[in-house]
């Protein structure tokens, strides 16, 4: 996080020239780690510059485990859309929903749930593209790029946000950079000659959101992607089965050892060499000659005790499950699941809190916009917001469940029907429909079987 004292900022929320040359050179300060994370999510991990002794074989095998972390994380917290709502029904809500659906915010949360993996944090550009009947819109916008500055006080509230890109000409050579800085109140462009350099104002216009358009969304209180504390293992891991392989190739590509023998060439002028490739055999000069390989015998259990171990660490490590171990059978109990998956849900839930703090920044920005058109005032804290987990739930163990909670008495209608299809993308106002289906179906049954017309369940 890169915090900064507000008493130095101009009176329309922008930084002074120095200041904005200080922080654009304190993140790039970080880009190293970055582009890290970016290479092992890509699977381009340290392994694929090792270089051997010429003649030695040198595979190089990248295992994509970051990549397998992310995507499990990811789609396990935001598979499913998020859900906004409120106690009572607000047009307001409603019309920034429709601004959701219209800029495909479910897939940009995707998105920056993505970056929020890979790099510790997400961030997004939210923006009004002119002639688009003044919607809002959310871009994600990757982390190498854009940040926000914080005060430096005990509130850390946003300062301004600042998002950077080479400026290419349209033959393509770089022509310095372009800044852009985004206070609660004005966006402001800048260019600089390089990265370094004081950049130099050029341009400003207000913006109507009424606080800093730029949002980061932390993976937790320490910035730190979900996979980074398992660099190191994933790197031996690399490391062992390229070692695997090419101890492998080695031992098919052993010594021929040769005693009372000389070898040459045959009549087709072949080398002794390229005679065993091509015929794999060799003649020998008499039955006293002999042809043997000198080799030593490759110890493949223990590599595989030491490949289950560093596989085992990782994921116990990053608190990601593999899902495809035995230990998540299809008739594993619901009970038995969780305790698995503990961890990673402790995890999840540590993601989500903060990812909701970053929607409900989003949220303000959006309300501050849509008031100013006339709508509706709304409190970011009388909107609840609902993830849903996309975990895979046993069916028949959940009506079992369910079944005997409704034969017991225990829960009302709408209450089963909410156990009934936990962890499905259900609605509150699904969910009052599907028991008030319930309901009529019953009294229909009811009423069938005593010859009434009309009967009515209390």
């Amino acid at each position: 996080m890169i915090t900064r004292s507000r008493e130095y900022l101009g009176d329309n929320g922008l930084p002074p020239a120095g200041m904005l040359r200080s922080v654009l050179a304190e993140h790039r300060a970080g880009l190293g780690r970055l582009t890290r994370l970016r290479a092992m999510y890509d699977a381009k991990g340290p392994i694929l510059d090792r270089r051997r002794r010429e003649g030695l074989p040198n595979n190089r095998l990248a295992h994509p485990y970051a990549h397998y972390i992310t995507t499990i994380a990811t789609g396990y917290l935001i598979g499913q859309p998020v859900a906004y709502s409120t106690a009572e029904e607000s047009p307001t809500l409603q019309r920034i929903q429709d601004a959701f659906r219209k800029g495909s915010e479910a897939a940009e949360n995707t998105q920056i749930a993505r970056d929020q993996s890979i790099y510790g944090k997400g961030v997004e550009y939210v923006h009004v593209d002119p002639g688009d009947d003044l919607v809002p819109h959310t871009t994600a916008i990757s982390p190498e790029n854009a940040f926000v500055v914080y005060s430096d006080t005990y509130d850390m509230e946003p300062l301004f946000g600042v998002y950077y890109l080479p400026h290419r000409l349209a033959d393509g050579t770089d022509d310095g950079w372009r800044v852009w800085v985004m206070s609660p109140s004005v966006i402001a462009q800048y260019r600089a000659s390089a990265p370094d350099a004081v950049p130099e104002q050029y341009a400003a216009e207000p913006h109507y959101f009424g606080g800093v358009p730029i949002v980061e969304y932390w993976n937790n209180e320490n910035e730190t992607g979900d996979f980074e504390g398992v660099i190191g293992l994933i790197d031996a891991y690399d490391v062992l089965e390229s070692d695997r392989v090419n101890d492998k190739e080695q031992f098919v590509d052993r010594l021929l050892v040769l005693t009372g023998a000389v070898l040459e060439e045959d009549e087709k002028g072949r080398s002794p060499m390229q005679q065993l490739k091509e015929d794999h055999a060799l003649q020998l000069p008499d039955t006293q000659s002999r042809a043997e390989y000198l080799s030593g015998e490759m110890d493949e259990s223990s590599v595989e005790v030491l490949r289950k171990a560093l596989a085992g660490d990782i994921h116990k490590l990053s608190l990601v499950p593999d899902m495809s171990d035995e230990n998540f059978a299809a008739n594993a109990s619901g009970v038995a699941m969780k305790y698995k998956l503990l961890g990673f849900e402790q995890m999840i839930r540590v993601k989500e809190q903060w990812f909701a703090e970053g929607l409900r920044q989003r949220l303000k920005l959006y309300i501050r916009f849509m008031t100013l058109r006339g709508e509706a005032a709304l409190e970011v804290e009388d909107v609840n917001i609902t993830f849903t987990h996309a975990l895979p739930a046993n069916l028949s163990e959940n009506a079992q469940v369910v079944s005997n909670a409704v034969n017991a008495g225990a829960v009302s209608t709408e209450m089963a029907v909410r156990m009934l299809h936990y962890g499905e993308n259900w609605t509150d106002e699904d969910v009052e429909k599907e028991a008030e289906a319930i309901r009529q179906e019953r009294e229909s049954e009811a009423a069938a079987a005593v010859g009434m017309d009309d009967y009515k369940i209390e």
